[in-house]
């Protein structure tokens, strides 16, 4: 059984946006069936681009497989893994502002180190 602490590290690491999350949860939640990106855009009432780049993420990611007729299913690459995004979705159920907050947060760190790196700076 993975930590808390193994639990907030992987969703900070994992999802880039609120709307890769709730993607997950809504693959594995039908999870014996492949969906077309279509069904996921009306499904989630989501755009076409906010799919196709959660999609894209939680492939590299190991938690999902796309086939080749443009459809996608929750398989994670390991036993592991499906225990931490069962942990993920169990901390978003309960306390969704924090792990929203877990997210925002590290995407707003990885900008907030791309802009320093521009920084003019005196020696």
């Amino acid at each position: 059984m993975p930590t808390r602490r193994d639990v907030f590290s992987f969703i900070r690491a994992t999802f880039r946006s609120v709307w890769a999350l709730e993607l997950l949860c809504f693959l594995r939640s039908g999870a014996d069936r492949e969906w077309h990106r279509d069904e996921l855009v009306a499904a989630l009432r989501a755009s076409d681009l906010v799919i196709d780049q959660s999609l894209a993420a939680l492939v590299a990611a190991g938690l999902v497989i796309t086939t080749s007729r443009e459809t996608s299913r929750y398989q994670p690459a390991s036993e592991a893994l499906d225990l931490l995004v069962q942990e993920a979705e169990a901390q978003y159920a309960t306390s969704p502002d924090k792990v929203r907050r877990l997210i925002v947060n590290s995407a707003h760190d990885g900008l907030s180190a791309f802009a320093d790196a521009f920084r003019m700076r005196k020696d």
